[in-house]
């Protein structure tokens, strides 16, 4: 890692609990949080903090950081500042820039493993990312394996009714057909019909690899969330059933059946027949079952890719590790393993602190850009 002064950099986060940044000397200067960019106030209240933030600083901005949603609010108002001052706008991807904001925040030296959960990011590949594997090492990063992608049937539409993921897992595991007659009581025989066809005919279900629409699918199975009003209604209440649960039996066994499959793929379906089949008095133990697979399985998952790597630190991000047993399993399961973990502790783990991330992504490479002919002549591996 480049160890010169890192030029000033500033970030305009993403779409969900937005918030700018400013990195000046390695350090980060925080508009407030704006909130969801969907509101045209939080828009609005964005320009004045960028405006402000650029204002009260005199070091000259090297670039502007942004998210890899060309439409995005704060993607497209970083195009235009950068244009405007006439420094680079550089894009960083959604999921590299929660791992490396708690790079940034800890300075941690050297390459990481880490583990970003959340309801959606856009991938490198143009597909909606949101369970995933990385190896970071400043600028330069490694999707090393993701969630096994479910359907999204209706599109965005998806990830506001969890009935719509838990019918894509059940297709997933092969009982589609089960669909419509499951879900004709709570959305109608209609509307639990059309789902179906969705699925069967592949029309209009893009597919995500997000942890968050697994949740969704899991609350939607035990039958605790058909519709959701605010975000990650349906994991919170997943996560309730699971932790009352727990208070009373802490030694339940994780439920059987996550696989690595030879993708390096994480394949939750496995553990799904057993939240579909589940008695009305057996909700909890399921939810509760269903968490403690899935955290060991996300544990053993990155501490094989620390191994493999040659890494010792593990770093967590993503607004699915708000999830207090998750996020405790999970850190448990590594550090028995002798791995360093790390969690965003400022902002949050969510995208509220996106944006230090990804300011200090872009600071990183124009740092990389310039080191040979300042320091060195040995050429840096492109970003994959």
């Amino acid at each position: 890692m480049n160890t010169a002064p890192l030029p000033t950099v500033l970030a305009c986060g993403a779409w969900l609990k937005n918030a700018a940044c400013l990195l000046v000397d390695g350090a980060p200067v925080w508009s407030a949080v704006h909130g969801d960019l969907s509101d045209p106030a939080a828009c609005a209240a964005l320009e004045t903090s960028v405006e402000a933030l650029l204002a009260g600083h005199d070091a000259p901005i090297a670039a502007v950081a942004h998210d890899l949603h060309p439409d995005f609010f704060s993607t497209q108002l970083a195009v235009q500042l950068a244009a405007a001052l006439g420094v680079p706008a550089i894009g960083v991807q959604h999921h590299h820039a929660h791992i490396a904001a708690v790079v940034a925040e800890h300075g941690i030296e050297g390459p990481v493993i880490g583990l970003a959960l959340d309801g959606v990011g856009l991938g490198a590949d143009g597909q909606a990312w949101g369970g995933e594997l990385l190896g970071v090492d400043g600028a330069q990063w490694q999707r090393l394996g993701h969630l096994l992608p479910l359907a999204l049937p209706g599109g965005d539409r998806a990830a506001r009714e969890p009935w719509r993921m838990a019918a894509s897992a059940l297709h997933a595991v092969g009982r589609g057909d089960q669909i419509p007659s499951r879900f004709a009581p709570q959305v109608g025989e209609a509307m639990a019909a059309g789902v179906h066809q969705m699925l069967v005919k592949n029309l209009n279900c893009p597919a995500t690899s997000s942890t968050g629409r697994w949740f969704d699918a899991a609350a939607g199975a035990l039958g605790l969330s058909v519709r959701q009003s605010d975000e990650a209604q349906a994991a919170i209440a997943l996560e309730a059933v699971a932790g009352r649960w727990l208070a009373q039996y802490p030694g339940t066994p994780p439920l059987p059946g996550v696989v690595i499959d030879a993708q390096n793929r994480l394949d939750l379906c496995g553990l799904m027949p057993a939240l579909f089949d589940a008695c009305a008095d057996g909700v909890d133990a399921a939810a509760a079952g269903f968490h403690l697979a899935l955290a060991d399985a996300l544990a053993d998952w990155a501490i094989r890719a620390a191994r493999a790597q040659g890494i010792a630190t593990v770093c967590l991000g993503g607004g699915c590790f708000f999830n207090r047993i998750l996020r405790e399993r999970v850190t448990n399961r590594l550090q028995a393993a002798a791995l360093r973990v790390h969690r965003p502790l400022d902002k949050g783990c969510g995208d509220a602190g996106l944006a230090l991330g990804q300011a200090w992504v872009a600071a990183q490479q124009l740092a990389a850009a310039a080191a040979p002919q300042e320091t060195t002549t040995k050429e840096t591996a492109p970003c994959v």
